[in-house]
């Protein structure tokens, strides 16, 4: 009976609450800066995501798979976006930026939900500007 509760306390162990993906399957370690803006109505809102030298863009990580968006992941499931860009440096690619764009109230809340997630997985505090 104890290996069974160690068997059990082995598969407990599971990914972060929150995390982001630019591979499907791949979890990006590095964190990066997030800025949040949102309409005076409240009806849109923006997140802009820059990361300085994400590891999705070493070399070895090319066989691991195609990155076809920013996926932003927790229990309730996958916000994606499309919208990334890479900006180079010394001919190398090392600020990448994603933009998540909400609209409306429950977009909103939602990806709000999925940033106290990842904003507590990964230590990290708010500011207003």
């Amino acid at each position: 009976q104890e290996s069974g509760g160690e068997a059990g306390a082995a598969s407990a162990v599971t990914a972060a609450p929150a995390y982001i993906e630019f591979m499907v399957g791949v979890p990006e370690p590095v964190v990066p800066d997030v800025k949040l803006t949102r309409s005076r109505d409240g009806t849109t809102g923006v997140a802009t995501f820059t990361f300085d030298g994400p590891s999705f863009l070493l070399s070895e990580s090319a066989d691991l798979g195609e990155t076809t968006g920013m996926y932003l992941k927790d229990e309730e499931g996958t916000l994606k976006t499309t919208e990334v860009t890479a900006t180079f440096v010394n001919g190398k690619p090392r600020i990448v930026k994603g933009v998540v764009v909400m609209k409306g109230e429950y977009e909103w809340d939602r990806f709000m939900r999925w940033m106290e997630r990842y904003a507590d997985s990964n230590g990290l505090g708010f500011s207003k500007a």
